[in-house]
C-alpha cells in the first residue's frame, strides 16, 4: 500500500506515518528549523544557478479583505485594511488573520500538536504546548526564519499532468503523481527543495462561484500519501495552492491530516494557500519548472506564522 504501490493511504498506514516520518531529535534537542535544516549553503548556491532569464513571478494571493473573497465561508474574518489620508501623505492599517483558506502564509512549527494537551499533545520536537501563552510562543515560533528561506523551487503542475483546468474532486493529488511529474519534465528531487504543488486553485474558484466551502476542508486538493513523497525526497517545505482533498479514499483520524503530520511530527513548513497560475504559465514559456524560491516570513516573535509573498526567480 502507500507510495510504493500507487494505492491510497489507509487508516493503518496514516497512523504509521506518525512514527515513520517523525524528525524529533533528528537534528538535536535543541532544533527549531525542522526541515528547513535540509537547505544548506550548497544547496542555495545551486538554486542561484537558476536564475537565468532575469524574471519574477510572485506566487501569493492579495491579501483577503472582504472585497478581494466576499465569500463568508471561506473567508470568516476578513482583513482590514484602514486608509487615512492627508492633506500631503498616506497611510494605512492592515489588520489580518492570516491561518485559513484564503491568505497566503507560512506555518510555524508551534502551529498544530501532535493532539489535545490534555490527551498529552505536544508540539515540534517534543516541546510543551505550556510553552505556547497568550502573548506569544516561547519556542518553534516564526521568528526563528527571519533570515529567510532560499532554496531551489519546484511546480508540480498536476491540472497539467492529467489534462484538466483543477484537480477533480474525487481524484486528489497523491505522492505517485509528483513522482509522474517530475519524470515528466525532467526534474530530480534534491534535498532541500521547496515542493510547491498546483491543484488549480483560481480555475476551479472561477468555474464554482457557488461552491460552499466548509471545514474540514471539502475542496479539490492532496491525499496523505504526498507525505511519503516529501519525506524520501528530504523536501524542506511543502507549498500548495488548496490545501488536503475533501475526498478521502479512508475515514482519517485529523481534521486536516497532512498538517497534523507534517508540522508536529516531521517538523515541515507548509506554504498555505499560493498562488501559483502565472507561476505555471511562466514555467510552461521557459519549459522549465525549477527556478530560485525566496520566502522571507515576517520577524513576528512569538507569532505561529506569517504572511508571505514567495518569490520565485528565473
Amino acid at each position: 500500500m502507500g507510495l510504493k504501490d500507487r494505492w491510497p493511504t489507509t487508516t493503518e498506514e496514516y497512523n504509521n506515518y506518525k512514527v515513520r516520518f517523525k524528525n524529533w531529535g533528528r537534528w538535536g534537542r535543541d532544533d527549531q528549523l525542522g526541515t528547513l535544516n535540509h537547505i544548506t549553503p550548497a544547496t542555495m548556491l545551486y538554486a542561484r544557478g537558476l536564475i537565468r532569464e532575469g524574471s519574477t513571478v510572485s506566487c501569493a494571493n492579495p491579501i483577503a479583505t472582504k472585497d478581494v473573497v466576499s465569500d463568508h465561508h471561506r473567508n470568516p474574518r476578513p482583513a482590514d485594511h484602514e486608509m487615512n489620508v492627508g492633506p500631503s501623505s498616506s497611510g494605512d492599517y492592515v489588520g489580518v488573520a492570516y491561518h485559513g483558506f484564503v491568505n497566503t502564509h507560512i506555518d510555524a512549527l508551534c502551529h498544530i500538536f501532535t493532539g489535545a494537551v490534555d490527551d498529552g499533545g505536544r508540539i515540534y520536537n517534543d516541546r510543551d504546548p505550556a510553552l505556547i501563552t497568550p502573548h506569544g510562543a516561547l519556542t518553534n515560533s516564526i521568528e526563528n526564519w527571519r533570515d529567510g528561506i532560499v532554496t531551489r523551487g519546484v511546480l508540480y503542475d498536476i491540472p497539467r499532468l492529467r489534462g484538466h483546468d483543477y484537480v477533480d474532486p474525487s481524484q486528489p493529488v497523491q505522492g505517485w503523481d509528483l513522482q509522474d511529474w517530475a519524470s515528466k519534465v525532467g526534474v530530480e528531487p534534491r534535498d532541500g527543495d521547496a515542493v510547491l504543488i498546483r491543484s488549480g486553485s483560481d480555475p476551479f474558484w472561477a468555474a464554482n462561484p457557488t461552491f460552499e466551502f466548509s471545514f474540514p476542508p471539502n475542496t479539490p486538493g492532496n491525499a496523505p500519501s504526498i507525505i511519503e513523497y516529501l519525506y524520501d525526497t528530504n523536501a524542506a517545505l511543502l507549498g500548495w495552492d488548496l490545501q488536503e482533498a475533501g475526498h478521502r479514499a479512508h475515514e482519517y483520524p485529523a481534521r486536516i491530516p497532512i498538517h497534523e503530520v507534517l508540522i508536529p511530527y516531521m517538523g515541515s513548513p507548509i506554504l498555505d494557500n499560493a498562488n501559483f497560475e502565472r507561476l505555471a504559465e511562466t514555467c510552461a514559456e521557459y519549459n522549465r519548472y525549477e527556478f530560485l524560491l525566496f520566502v522571507a516570513p515576517l520577524v513576528l516573535n512569538g507569532g505561529t506564522g506569517s504572511p508571505v509573498n514567495p518569490i520565485a526567480i528565473f
